[in-house]
């Protein structure tokens, strides 16, 4: 009995447990049904596009960058398509360590990019180890370009070989391009391009600006900066379906890039190749001429050019040297090529010498000082002698060469650039205005002449990093002495054989005096301002400015390379029109007097020795020439010159006297501006059809075609 109950009830346990495990499996069974008609049906639309979102990628499609056209239509800056190679960051980050080096070092080889350079392209900016300017400033998630101007044959064995290099993208992509016309290189107008920096994206993207992305390049100089919100166009996207091994599968959507807008400047191509070569030879030629001063050839180390349009601040051409080539930025630059650029010993070929370098300029400040000189008091019949030196204190001041010519008139002076003449009005208007060199707020008709003039402020061309210059006054010297007393009074205080290695005597002398009266405006300061020289510095822009504005009756414009933007399909959607800065208030008389006695310079003074020959009764040459002394240095030679169409300035650092080192060089362009031949002229041979700058803007057909426009007319020299 006793065992009979106890099977019965092993038997009621077994049942029991079986009837739990049936429960227990119904019960996950109907769980997971209910779970799986949820994620099926009920959410199985939801899933299936997160599923699907998962195998689509988002690609930026770079838009293709407006051009850079001459006032003719002839294309400056373009674009070219360029093999590129990218790596996709999320698919090799899934690869095992062995697998990632294994696919690097084939693509490395097969692009031949070292792997080390590959891998730093592929590091995040943030990430430890990355290198700013080498590393991925875009998102994470689409590919990153790290080789362009990839060979076709390396290209094509990558897009036909996929299994081989999976992850790696080859597509073809518009880079920046160089056409030249008429060989000119124009590096420091164009300016040139480089990635963005993460700054500048987070601000773009807090601003809501949609333009830029990761992987946008931005201008960064010259009319690439300037305009490049007009020129960058807008970036497109194309969402892709990819596999397990990021190939792509088909195209799911896509919006298309909008291409850049053309800019049209008011540059011409053929004035800018002869004012680029003929800087460049008169440096040459100056570097095989021997400087009967320092007895040793010319260090002609720079220079720079100026051609405008007298009746509207248009910069028709500009140049600068040293310059480089604007291409080096295309693709990215090197260290090597970085250094070169800001090196001194290159002679800083990045800086742009005719809008941001600042030079004593010299006699060419001489017509400014007349027209201060004959609206406060002095008169047209004026006349002073012109003798070989004048003694101010304890110093003989000399003309140049120490040339006497008597007693002469304003006009005369100009003429042969007579220093003590203008000696002599500086040191006038110091003693009837301003003769306690403690006051730094006394009157000075030349310094109020030269600021009305533009000297010591920006231009506002449409160029940036432009140099301000400096009018060297009472006021600015007070300043000065402010900021530098504590550095001169320091070497002052110290023992001359404890200075720094390489101190001159001059230095210790002047530390000297500085310390002592450094914020003193003497009549030597005077004196010295009235003939360009001291502490005033000027860019060539600043100077043809001026000169524009005694050419055109006195207004003063801010200079201007653009023209107009015109969009990808031809219609003009901006007209940049010259800009009045102001309006001078100098009797016509005067300018009048100023310009007669510019043209005698050209006819029988300074500048005539250069233009021989020039015929001068057909083209109205107006000039000045300078030879601006610098401390340590050979000269600084300037010419300045004008018609009633064009401004023509060129200036040369450690080049000698002015018309020496530049003369020649003037009057080239002045010849291929006007179609001089011989002592002929024939405006059919003008750099520029119909001899004045066109009025209209080129044609661009629906075809991409460009045309020049319409030939424009002579006028009155």
């Amino acid at each position: 009995m006793a065992s009979s109950t106890t099977s019965a009830g092993a038997s009621h346990r077994s049942r029991l447990r079986l009837i739990v495990i049936q429960t227990l499996v119904f019960s996950l069974l109907a769980t997971l049904g209910a779970r799986l008609y949820y994620l099926q049906v009920i959410a199985g639309e939801r899933y299936q596009g997160k599923a699907a979102s998962q195998s689509v990628r988002e690609i930026v499609v770079q838009p293709q960058r407006g051009l850079i056209v001459d006032a003719m239509g002839r294309p400056l800056v373009t674009n070219r398509l360029t093999w590129v190679v990218s790596v996709d960051r999320t698919l090799i980050g899934k690869m095992s360590s062995a697998d990632r080096a294994e696919l690097l070092a084939r693509t490395s080889d097969a692009i031949d990019v070292p792997v080390e350079e590959i891998a730093g392209k592929l590091l995040l900016c943030g990430d430890d180890g990355a290198v700013a300017g080498e590393c991925w400033n875009g998102s994470p998630y689409q590919p990153v370009p790290v080789a362009q101007d990839v060979k076709e044959a390396a290209a094509l064995r990558i897009l036909e070989q996929p299994e081989d290099f999976p992850g790696v993208v080859v597509d073809r992509q518009s880079v920046r391009q160089y056409p030249a016309p008429y060989g000119i290189n124009a590096a420091h107008v164009l300016g040139y391009l480089s990635p963005i920096t993460k700054d500048e994206l987070e601000s773009a993207e807090d601003s809501g600006d949609s333009s830029v992305n990761g992987a946008s390049v931005v201008g960064r100089a010259g009319v690439e900066k300037e305009y490049d919100e007009w020129l960058r166009g807008q970036p497109g996207y194309d969402q892709v379906a990819v596999d397990s091994k990021g190939r792509v599968r088909e195209d799911v959507s896509g919006l298309e890039a909008q291409p850049g807008d053309t800019l049209v400047t008011s540059i011409d191509a053929k004035v800018q190749s002869v004012v680029e070569e003929q800087l460049a030879k008169m440096i040459a030629t100056q570097r095989q001429t021997r400087d009967p001063v320092t007895k040793r050839n010319f260090e002609a180390d720079s220079g720079a050019a100026v051609v405008m349009e007298a009746r509207t601040g248009r910069i028709v051409a500009i140049a600068s040297q040293p310059t480089y080539d604007p291409s080096v930025w295309v693709g990215g630059i090197t260290d090597k090529q970085l250094k070169r650029l800001y090196s001194e010993a290159a002679g800083t070929p990045l800086l742009a010498r005719s809008f941001q370098g600042q030079f004593a300029p010299g006699s060419t400040w001489k017509p400014f000082m007349t027209v201060g000189a004959l609206t406060h008091g002095y008169a047209p019949s004026t006349t002073l002698p012109c003798s070989s030196a004048v003694q101010i204190g304890n110093r003989a001041f000399h003309n140049h060469e120490s040339a006497a010519y008597g007693q002469i008139t304003f006009a005369r002076a100009l003429e042969v650039s007579c220093n003590t003449f203008f000696f002599q009005v500086g040191m006038h208007f110091w003693q009837t205005l301003g003769s306690d060199p403690d006051d730094a707020r006394a009157k000075d008709p030349l310094v109020e002449q030269a600021e009305k003039f533009g000297f010591g402020e920006r231009t506002g061309v449409d160029l940036p990093g432009e140099a301000s210059g400096r009018v060297a006054d009472r006021r600015w010297k007070r300043k000065y002495y402010e900021s530098m007393k504590d550095y001169y009074c320091g070497i002052a205080k110290k023992p001359q054989d404890t200075g720094p290695k390489g101190t001159s005597d001059f230095v210790y002398k002047f530390a000297r005096e500085f310390c002592v009266e450094g914020w003193k405006y003497k009549i030597t300061d005077a004196a010295n301002f009235a003939i360009g020289q001291g502490d005033t510095i000027v860019t060539p822009l600043q100077l043809a400015r001026g000169y524009a504005a005694i050419s055109n009756g006195g207004t003063l414009w801010e200079p201007r390379v653009g023209k107009a933007i015109v969009s990808p399909d031809g219609k003009v959607i901006r007209q940049i029109e010259p800009k009045k800065e102001r309006r001078l208030k100098i009797p016509a008389s005067v300018l009048t007097y100023l310009d007669e006695a510019l043209q005698g310079v050209a006819l029988r003074g300074t500048m005539n020795w250069k233009l021989q020959g020039f015929p001068l009764d057909k083209v109205k040459i107006r000039a000045k020439t300078g030879s601006a002394e610098v401390y340590g240095k050979q000269s600084t030679g300037w010419v300045a010159s004008y018609t009633k169409d064009y401004v023509v300035v060129m200036m040369m650092s450690q080049g000698g006297t002015g018309s020496g080192s530049t003369g020649d060089g003037i009057r080239a362009i002045w010849e291929a501006l006007y179609g001089v031949d011989g002592d002929q002229v024939d405006p059919g041979k003008a750099a520029i059809p119909g001899v004045t700058p066109p009025a209209q803007l080129p044609t661009f057909g629906d075809d991409g075609s460009i045309l020049p426009p319409a030939r424009a007319k002579g006028s009155d020299q």
